[in-house]
């Protein structure tokens, strides 16, 4: 019996056509709540960045890649980026050649600068523009995740200048950047721990690259049409997209609803 379900935003929960939630993904998602299934976010984004899902919801958020997992007011785990690997960054940036970047805090996140890339991300994804601040004030703090606006061809130069850090990527524009040792699938598990559910009786849904780990781990992995081949490899049943009804279908097709 499933007894938690977590879920992706952007491409899953969301569309990137309308940006909002499909009627059907709503009416699954109540009726869930109503057979008292606990339901999850697990996202890349920070909270204050989750700004597409009305008023619908949930149980606990993983936010940030599972870098940070939230229940009510409550903080259940956080792990942030290495000092000394944001020290490297900085002099990377400033030495070898600079990108834009949103450095995410706890309660803000900032960008030293935009570009035709990050406006572009930002429409796609109807994603509130960070404040912009110089590079070292930007990065001052604790830091848990990276949002970095360099190519796949960049990627390999940068990340070496972070070694105790990981690039996951979901869009060819952007890496999500995370502490080693963080990722969806250990959101999860702290969440299922937190609520006393085992794994068996989880389920998830994603359309990334960041959701392949999540996917593979939980009871049932369900990856929409809308995902890249990667994914559904990774998961247990592909579903049809978030547009066409993706979420409700999969829930039916395995009685949970």
């Amino acid at each position: 019996m499933i007894k938690a379900v977590f879920f992706d935003i952007d491409g899953t929960l969301v569309s990137f056509k309308t940006h909002w939630v499909p009627d059907s993904t709503k009416r699954a998602i109540a009726i869930l709540r109503a057979k008292g299934i606990r339901v999850f976010i697990a996202s890349g984004r920070q909270l204050l960045a989750i700004n597409n899902l009305e008023d619908l919801q949930f149980d606990g958020y993983v936010t940030l890649n599972g870098g940070y997992c939230i229940v009510g007011e409550k903080v259940i785990y956080k792990h942030s980026m290495p000092s000394e690997d944001m020290v490297s960054l900085v002099r990377y940036m400033e030495e070898q050649e600079s990108f834009p970047c949103i450095f995410v805090h706890e309660n803000a996140f900032y960008i030293n600068y935009t570009n035709e890339r990050t406006n572009e991300v930002f429409r796609l994804l109807n994603f509130p523009q960070p404040p912009s601040l110089p590079l070292r004030e930007a990065v001052e703090g604790e830091v848990f995740q990276l949002v970095a606006f360099f190519t796949k061809e960049q990627e390999n130069a940068i990340m070496a200048a972070m070694p105790h850090c990981e690039a996951t990527r979901w869009n060819p524009l952007f890496s999500d950047i995370i502490p080693k040792g963080s990722s969806k699938q250990v959101g999860v598990d702290r969440m299922l721990d937190y609520f006393g559910i085992s794994l068996e009786e989880s389920m998830a849904f994603g359309d990334g690259g960041n959701d392949v780990l999540m996917l593979k781990h939980v009871g049932i992995g369900v990856a929409m049409g809308n995902a890249g081949d990667e994914v559904k490899l990774a998961a247990d049943y592909v579903t049809d997209s978030v547009d066409e009804d993706g979420i409700e279908k999969a829930l039916r097709h395995f009685g949970v609803i």
